[in-house]
Formats: structure tokens, sequence, C-alpha cells
């Protein structure tokens, strides 16, 4: 069964976009598209993607990458959760209106590779859910002071990690951790 890791790229001081979802602040600090590979993508079957970061800002706006997933670094099955699907359909794109039908899609279509979870509401979602299995954040240089967090849960319960991996990149500083159950 393929594995649900939540990857994201977060300012040190915790945003991982800016006011109103704006993610104009990492354009600057992202490799260009079309250069350096990304290992990540290597791994990723499929991504599950919320309708807010599938619809939102995109940090390769204005670039040859703008509209492609990790600014066209990867291609393939894209799942978004939404419960307003478009009027039209998206080619390459399947919309699911709960997240168990969600998750089992993707999983389906990731052909027992990871599905790469794209977008903070849908990770806290598969955080409750008990199906998130990894969480892959790649630390920006650089400090928003304001923005959306990371986590934002009020009131729920810590979630336990595990650390899996540090790696020291070019553009990030990249920490892996396994979600630990029980």
């Amino acid at each position: 069964m393929a594995g649900l890791l939540y990857s994201v790229s977060m300012s040190l001081d915790g945003f991982i976009a800016g006011p109103g979802g704006d993610l104009s602040w990492l354009t600057p600090l992202l490799p260009p598209p079309g250069g350096e590979p990304n290992p990540l993508t290597e791994e990723i079957g499929a991504l599950l993607i919320g309708r807010r970061t599938f619809c939102g800002d995109d940090a390769y706006r204005d670039t040859e990458g703008e509209g492609e997933a990790f600014g066209g670094g990867w291609s393939g099955p894209q799942i978004v959760l939404t419960r307003r699907p478009p009027p039209a359909p998206v080619p390459g794109v399947t919309f699911a209106g709960d997240l168990d039908t969600a998750v089992r899609t993707a999983r389906e279509a990731a052909g027992g590779r990871l599905v790469n979870v794209l977008g903070a509401d849908v990770a806290r979602q598969c955080l409750a859910a008990g199906v998130l299995d990894e969480v892959l954040t790649c630390v920006m240089p650089v400090l928003l002071g304001d923005g959306v967090r990371l986590f934002d849960a009020p009131g729920s319960d810590p979630v336990a990690l595990e650390p899996v991996a540090v790696h020291r990149g070019r553009y990030s500083t990249d920490l892996r951790y396994r979600v630990r159950r029980g």
C-alpha cells in the first residue's frame, strides 16, 4: 500500500504561506524550473491535494513552471479533495468529495509509490484520520513574521514524530519525520 507523505516548504519561523496564502516569498528561494532535480519526485506516484492549494497561489508564477507540480519537475495523477469540483474536467486531475475516497484513489493511482499530500488542511485531515505516514518540511532561509502556520490546530493533541532524515541542501534544510502511531 502506498504511504502518504506531507511535504511542505516553510519559513524558519513556521509559516508555509504569507498572509492570504501568498507564496511569492518562496519564488526566489526555489530552484529554477527545469534546473536541479528534486530527489523527492522520484518517490512520488500520485499527489493528494487540497482545493485551496490546487486553486491557490503558485510559487512558480510568471515562470515556465507555473501551474505544474514542482514547477514542472513531476507529472502524474493528481487527486484533489473538494466538495466543489469545477464544472469542466481538468486533464490529469481527479476530484474526490471525501477524504476516504481521495486517499483510496490516490493510493491506487500511486502504484505502490508515495502519495505526496499538498495542502495544510488536507494534511491535518489525514493526520486526524490516522492515514498520514510521514512529514517532510523543507525549511527555507527566510523569516516571514505572519501568514499560514505549518500546523495550526488549536485544542488538538500533540502529534508525535520520529526523525527519519535531515538533509542540508542548496535551497533548504529538509527535515523528514515518521508519524508515530499509538
